[in-house]
């Protein structure tokens, strides 16, 4: 039986980065993913790699900021160095983000987020409406409140993931596509491989679970599918309508430089549905068009739907399983791009013997059953 040192299960971001940098330590690696490299979560994302933003109250959102700081700070470096392995330019952009209110209440809303957020000592400022459509003319006259956050980024993940294939396979991983996991194959209490959907098994010193939204499929872990509705907008008159990331309640702009724009996106617990609806869309245009009324002249190019992996407490679990052999990287919600840096560099980590870090450590849902 063909034996490896590691098998990732799951062809997404975060599996594609953990295949490049095992193979890049010198490691036979095999990445195992059930369609096409990058074609579920990946391909719906929007790709903004932004941890100010993004950052929730409580002791789970302060310990996100803190992960998506970290995984912040490496992207620059890993985005260079993926566009030298592929040959390809780099889709990394960093203009900012504009956090904006409509109305009274957001406005209120978005007074407590700064406060928040301060308190974190983040970067982040106030600006009146009249300075943000300095920043972005497109904006529309009514916009009562917004936050600059100068230090967030996006970067494009189907470029990302086309990146990582052509850089993982030049390391010396092995991506199967079009290749299904049926069950995790174990010697006693250790995990020593995997079985697949036609029969074949393979083994592994370790397992490594990147299955995103799947991943309860093949191990006892607390990760569902939360769906989200997507859509590519095109501007046929090119760059120009919009510079920065715009953030608003229950949806973002996301330009990506060259008149393409991504508006998203809904958040639905509706399992593994992944039906494109009209309210869904509607929502998402009505909501985005009152901030920026000119979205609503932009060609359609896409609509797609994803499933984000949700976690109880929305962050990813990173580090050794209770079982032997078995390494999970998965439940990244919405931040899978921004954290694909540093879930790597934890995996990698953790294949070396080293104790995960407490804050996404899969232990502390372990002690949870235990308690219960």
């Amino acid at each position: 039986m063909d034996r490896h040192d590691v098998i990732v299960i799951g062809g997404g971001v975060i599996g594609c980065s953990i295949a490049w940098r095992a193979a890049q330590r010198g490691l036979r690696v095999t990445l195992l993913e059930r369609d096409r490299i990058g074609h579920a979560s990946t391909h719906a994302a929007a790709g903004m790699l932004a941890p100010v933003t993004e950052a929730d109250f409580g002791d789970a959102g302060r310990a996100m900021a803190d992960l998506g700081i970290a995984s912040l700070a490496a992207w620059p470096a890993f985005a260079a160095e993926l566009a030298q392995a592929s040959g390809t330019p780099s889709r990394l952009r960093s203009d900012g983000t504009l956090f904006l209110a409509r109305d009274r209440d957001e406005a209120e809303a978005l007074e407590r987020t700064l406060a928040y957020r301060r308190q974190l000592g983040l970067d982040v400022a106030p600006l009146l409406p009249s300075r943000a459509r300095e920043l972005e003319p497109a904006l529309a006259p009514t916009l009562r409140l917004a936050l600059e956050i100068p230090g967030e980024s996006t970067v494009d993940p189907r470029w990302v993931s086309d990146a990582l294939t052509v850089a993982a396979r030049a390391a010396g991983a092995e991506l199967r596509e079009k290749t299904a996991v049926a069950s995790l194959e174990r010697h006693g209490e250790r995990v020593c491989g995997v079985a697949l959907s036609d029969g074949e098994q393979l083994e592994a010193d370790h397992v490594v679970l990147a299955a995103g939204a799947w991943a309860a499929g093949l191990a006892d872990v607390p990760v569902r599918p939360v769906k989200g509705q997507i859509m590519q907008l095109r501007d046929s008159d090119g760059p120009g309508l919009l510079t920065r990331t715009l953030r608003f309640e229950h949806g973002y702009v996301v330009s990506r430089g060259d008149g393409n724009y991504v508006l998203g996106a809904s958040v639905e617990e509706r399992g593994f549905d992944l039906r494109v609806t009209a309210g869904a869309v509607y929502e998402l245009l009505r909501d985005a068009s009152e901030l920026v009324p000119g979205l609503l002249e932009l060609e359609v190019a896409e609509i797609a739907v994803g499933l984000r992996p949700g976690s109880p407490d929305n962050l990813p679990l990173i580090g050794r399983a209770a079982e032997d052999g078995l390494i999970l990287a998965c439940g990244h919600y919405r931040n899978g791009i921004l954290l694909a840096p540093i879930t790597a560099t934890l995996v990698l980590d953790a294949l070396a013997g080293e104790e995960p870090l407490a804050a996404v450590a899969p232990a502390r849902y372990e002690k949870q059953k235990a308690l219960a």
